[in-house]
C-alpha cells in the first residue's frame, strides 16, 4: 500500500485532497533498493530545474534528499518512490509570485521490469511543456488507451511534422546495427535514458540524437541489418518493441541484453 508523506510528515486527510487537486505540480518517479538509488543527481536535477521553471524559486537537494530519506525509513528495502513538487499556496502562483513549493513523497510497492515485446500505434499529439515531467497527464491517459482498445499495446506520439518523439510514459529509442538513436524532438529527456547514454558512452557505444520522421520508418526498418527499437522509462530500461503500426520490427535478446548491461554500469547512490 502507499504511504505518502508532505513536508516529511504522514500526510493527512487535507494534505491527500490538497494532492488530489494538484495539477499544477511536477514530479520524478524512482525505484530504490537498500535506501539508493539509479542516477539520483538526474532526478534531483530534474526536479530542481521543473521547481525553477514552474515555481520560480530553486529546490534544494539536500532538502529532497532528506525528505526522501524520512520517507523510506518507513517502508521495505525495496519500493518504488514518487516525489512531488506542488505548492498549497495556488492563488500566488496564479498571480505569478515566486513560491516555496511542498514536497510529497510517495513510497510503494516496487515494480518489475516488464521484457515482454510491445507493438505501438502512432498518433499526432504534442505535450504542453514536455520537456517537464509535470502533473497534466491527461492526454498520455487517453491516447495509450485508445491505442489498447485498438490491440496495441501503447501509443507513440508523433509532431506536427510527422517527426517521431516519446511513447506515453516512455523514452524511445532505436538500433541499427551500428548506433543507437534518440529521436529528436520535444520530448522529456528520461532518467532511464539518460542512464542509458552514459552507460553506451561507458562501453564506447556509439549514439546519436536526431530527427526521425514517420515517413522514413518503413525504409529504415527494411533495411540490413533489420531495425531494433526499444522502450525505456524508471521501471524497463530496456522493452523491445516488435512494430510500429503495420512496420514490423527485429525483436532479439543480444540489443536489450546490451542495453540492461549499459543500464547496470550506473552505480546505485545511496539517498
Amino acid at each position: 500500500m502507499d504511504r505518502v508523506e508532505v513536508n516529511g510528515a504522514e500526510a493527512d486527510g487535507e494534505d491527500l485532497r490538497m494532492l488530489a487537486r494538484a495539477h499544477y505540480a511536477h514530479f520524478s518517479s524512482m525505484q530504490a533498493r537498500d535506501r539508493a538509488v539509479r542516477g539520483l543527481d538526474l532526478h534531483l536535477k530534474r526536479l530542481d530545474d521543473g521547481t525553477r521553471e514552474l515555481f520560480g524559486t530553486a529546490l534544494d537537494s539536500d532538502r529532497v534528499r532528506s525528505l526522501v530519506r524520512h520517507a523510506l525509513r518507513a517502508g521495505p528495502d525495496a519500493v518504488t518512490v514518487r516525489v512531488t513538487v506542488f505548492s498549497r499556496r495556488q492563488d500566488a502562483v496564479l498571480r505569478g509570485e515566486p513560491v516555496e513549493p511542498d514536497v510529497a513523497v510517495t513510497t510503494g510497492d516496487p515494480l518489475p521490469a516488464r521484457t515482454a515485446p510491445v507493438r505501438l500505434r502512432t498518433v499526432e499529439y504534442e505535450r504542453d511543456l514536455a520537456h517537464v515531467k509535470h502533473a497534466g497527464t491527461f492526454g498520455l491517459g487517453l491516447h495509450r488507451r485508445r491505442a489498447v482498445l485498438a490491440g496495441y499495446d501503447d501509443a507513440l506520439f508523433t509532431d506536427r511534422d510527422g517527426r517521431i518523439g516519446e511513447a506515453s510514459i516512455s523514452n524511445i529509442g532505436f538500433f541499427d546495427g551500428e548506433r543507437f538513436v534518440w529521436p529528436r524532438a520535444a520530448v522529456l529527456p528520461g532518467i532511464t535514458m539518460q542512464l542509458l547514454e552514459r552507460g553506451l558512452a561507458a562501453k564506447g557505444v556509439p549514439s546519436e540524437r536526431r530527427e526521425i520522421h514517420l515517413r522514413d520508418l518503413g525504409a529504415w526498418a527494411s533495411g540490413t541489418p533489420a531495425l531494433a527499437a526499444f522502450l525505456s522509462n524508471s521501471i524497463s530500461p530496456a522493452v523491445p518493441v516488435a512494430g510500429i503500426d503495420e512496420t514490423a520490427l527485429s525483436v532479439g535478446p543480444d540489443v536489450t541484453n546490451l542495453l540492461v548491461a549499459c543500464y547496470e554500469t550506473n552505480p546505485w547512490d545511496t539517498v
